[in-house]
């Protein structure tokens, strides 16, 4: 029996001719990635191991992304903490304010994740890297602590579960609309432990946007990681980001997989994740009530590159955001806020009566920048919509593709492009 993709990665970095699912190993470590919030739990870990240094201050990278600018006291502690590590180590990959973006965008950006690489990181969304062909997964604070200590880490090699993706998506339908389809298929445990490998010929017609959206919200349907093939698209990313040297790793043609799906992407729709699960999906087109909202957030690790402020801004210009509602654009790093601006994106939000943040986390995990009161609906580009997640525990998350959250931020209420006059 054959090796997939995931398999193939793993075994290269566990000097292994072989792996099987369900088989334990110690793989080498590429990259070792933490955030303000998981990082000080990693460095209090590494004092009680009593580590001196780090095993390669190039393979680690440090981005304070959730709190930053920093919103209280304990923000800036926790800041100081991982700014201090940083400097004490000689960490090359320290991303200060003025240079940092939201993590899972801002490292492809800067060349640190390529193909065939093993990367873990202390947040959820660190599979965001699979649609680069790397394998990439989060972890717990210990976990971080022991690769930035070793470079190496434990895993259970992960069964697998295949999604051919065939056709092209029609206006409107991004890859946020591809991933939610897929967890409301197969529900947020579908995959529970599971590579999620994405193969066929309707990937070519997914920006990388797309696919980083799409590996980035594996974690919602229990994904170990997801993971893409690396085609031209994917090499031209890599070649005009990064100076590391990448390998490319395919599955083998009689690879086992636990399931199969085929998705054709020129019949999906818009898709909308309600309350209180991003398994709890309706196409635009099912929703016959009016839904009213008060608050819409553009951005995040999921939604807040530049693909996406584009099409937001192309469905919010020459209209005004809805009477009483509140928008939050948030470019993802430093890069895609001045490439917005200089495209006049930002002119766009801003005069549609939007406002514009600095690159952060801030409202995804209802950290600031946009917390929910009591009672209160968000239509959200972010990736989870759970109980209180951004805010109040009875306010609300509706989770949607930029395009959907844009036009519901001009109508007041969950609608699609499609429905504006």
């Amino acid at each position: 029996m054959g090796m997939t993709m995931t398999q193939k990665i793993l075994a290269a970095h566990a000097g292994l001719e072989k792996v099987e699912a369900g088989q334990l190993i110690e793989a080498d470590l590429d990259l070792v990635l933490g955030n303000d919030i998981t990082s000080p739990v990693a460095i209090k870990e590494m004092e009680k191991m009593k580590v001196e240094g780090v095993f390669d201050k190039d393979k680690i990278a440090l981005v304070p992304d959730h709190f930053v600018p920093n919103k209280d006291i304990k923000s800036a502690e926790h800041c100081k903490c991982v700014r201090e590590f940083a400097c004490r180590n000689e960490i090359t990959n320290y991303f200060e304010v003025g240079e940092m973006g939201i993590e899972h965008a801002l490292l492809p950006e800067k060349g640190l994740t390529v193909a065939g690489d093993v990367i873990i990181g202390a947040d959820s969304h660190t599979c965001t890297y699979g649609a680069l062909g790397a394998f990439s997964t989060g972890v717990g604070s210990t976990d971080m602590a022991a690769g930035m200590a070793t470079g190496k880490a434990w895993f259970k090699v992960p069964a697998a579960i295949k999604f051919h993706l065939v056709g092209k998506p029609s206006e409107w339908v991004s890859g946020k609309d591809v991933i939610l389809h897929i967890i409301g298929m197969i529900g947020v445990d579908g995959a529970l432990y599971k590579s999620m490998e994405f193969v066929g010929e309707g990937i070519k017609n997914l920006t990388m946007d797309d696919r980083f959206t799409i590996a980035n919200m594996a974690i919602e349907a229990g994904g170990k990681n997801g993971i893409f093939p690396v085609d031209e698209t994917a090499v031209a990313y890599m070649e005009a980001h990064s100076r590391k040297k990448y390998t490319i790793y395919e599955a083998d043609d009689d690879a086992a997989y636990d399931e199969e799906y085929t998705i054709d992407l020129s019949a999906l729709r818009p898709t909308v994740a309600f309350p209180h699960l991003p398994e709890n999906t309706k196409i635009v087109d099912e929703i016959k009530e009016d839904i009213a909202i008060q608050q819409v957030v553009i951005g995040s690790c999921t939604n807040g590159r530049l693909d996406d402020l584009r099409i937001a801004a192309k469905v919010m210009k020459g209209r005004h955001v809805a009477k009483g509602m509140r928008c939050i654009v948030i470019p993802a790093t430093q890069a895609i806020y001045l490439q917005a601006m200089e495209e006049g994106l930002l002119k766009i939000f801003i005069e549609a009566g939007a406002v514009v943040s600095t690159p952060t986390c801030g409202p995804c995990l209802g950290g600031y920048m946009g917390i929910l009161a009591e009672g209160e609906r968000c239509v959200s580009t972010t990736n989870r919509n759970f109980v209180g997640r951004m805010g109040h525990i009875k306010s609300e998350i509706y989770l949607a593709s930029p395009a959907v959250a844009a036009a519901s931020a001009v109508a007041g209420k969950i609608t699609c492009p499609c429905k504006l006059g």
